[in-house]
């Protein structure tokens, strides 16, 4: 991995980038394969050592699972879920945190120009220093993933260590996952490494195994091989994520002719000022009226 892989592709507040187009360039990928992760929660570790993010209060609910569910200070989680459903009983695990998709809702949301910004590698970043703390990045990703900070009025999510991959580092988590169920790579090369493994899931019964790689928001960066790929939800995944139509129609649409109207005002003021000059009072006309002099 070289630095020209962070090259900026999209920024938020712009209309410029398409996820069309990304998906003609080389991207980067982390492959997350469910069936091989024992729930240790390594990755969990080395992501906030390597952050050097806060400790964060919980308690006990009566579950493995580390924290309820993500946090400003928490990127990554493994979650712990129990599926019961007409006889039939899963304990699954899904490592949850930013899916850094192609076509990223949170980008698409946020009004403050650069706070989140997507990679030509294909990573979508936030930058603490540009965000506003509006929480519209929340409204725009079907993942619920980003979260807010009251203490430092700031968003935060996953980065996918984009420090380390400009290096040509692996991810954090990545690096210590110690069975292999996370690999990180190109992307046209790991979905044929989850596509193998999806046969290989299939041969051992698990006949509606899949790779989760939702088309609805251009594919994803972070890439899931699913034991029940039928049934998504069972792993706290939207069937078939979107982003919001709102949030589509606010970056294609209104945002792009609110700056069409503001130039075309000012140009219809250039050519006022050029066809008819500045505006004098009549011969005649009768002075405004102002303060007598003392």
């Amino acid at each position: 991995m070289t630095a020209d892989g962070l090259e900026i592709r999209q920024s938020s507040a712009s209309v410029w980038g398409s996820a069309t187009e990304l998906r003609n360039l080389k991207v980067v990928s982390k492959l997350i394969d469910t069936t091989t992760c024992i729930g240790c929660k390594a990755c969990e570790v080395a992501c906030q050592e390597w952050n050097d993010l806060h400790i964060v209060p919980t308690t006990q609910t009566g579950t493995y699972q580390t924290m309820p569910s993500l946090d400003a200070n928490y990127w990554n989680l493994i979650k712990f879920r129990e599926v019961e459903e007409s006889g039939f009983f899963a304990w699954l695990l899904r490592k949850d945190g930013c899916m850094h998709c192609a076509d990223p809702g949170c980008l698409k949301a946020c009004p403050a120009p650069g706070a989140i910004v997507q990679y030509q590698n294909g990573i979508v970043d936030v930058n603490p220093e540009a965000c506003i703390g509006c929480k519209m990045c929340e409204t725009g990703c079907p993942f619920d993933i980003p979260r807010y900070s009251a203490k430092t009025d700031k968003m935060a999510k996953c980065t996918l260590c984009v420090d380390r991959v400009q290096v040509g580092l692996e991810p954090a988590c990545v690096k210590a996952c110690p069975t292999g169920c996370l690999e990180f790579g190109d992307k046209a090369e790991l979905v044929a490494v989850a596509k193998a493994r999806v046969e290989q899931l299939k041969q051992n019964g698990f006949t509606q195994a899949a790779l989760y790689d939702p088309p609805g928001v251009g594919g994803t960066t972070v890439i899931t091989v699913l034991a029940h790929g039928d049934h998504p939800e069972w792993y706290g995944l939207p069937k078939d994520p979107q982003v919001p139509v709102a949030v589509s129609l606010w970056k294609n649409v209104a945002r792009p002719l609110a700056a069409l109207a503001i130039a075309g005002s000012f140009f219809a003021m250039v050519a006022h000022y050029l066809s008819f000059g500045p505006k004098t009072p009549k011969e005649g006309a009768e002075k405004p009226k102002g303060d007598k002099p003392a």
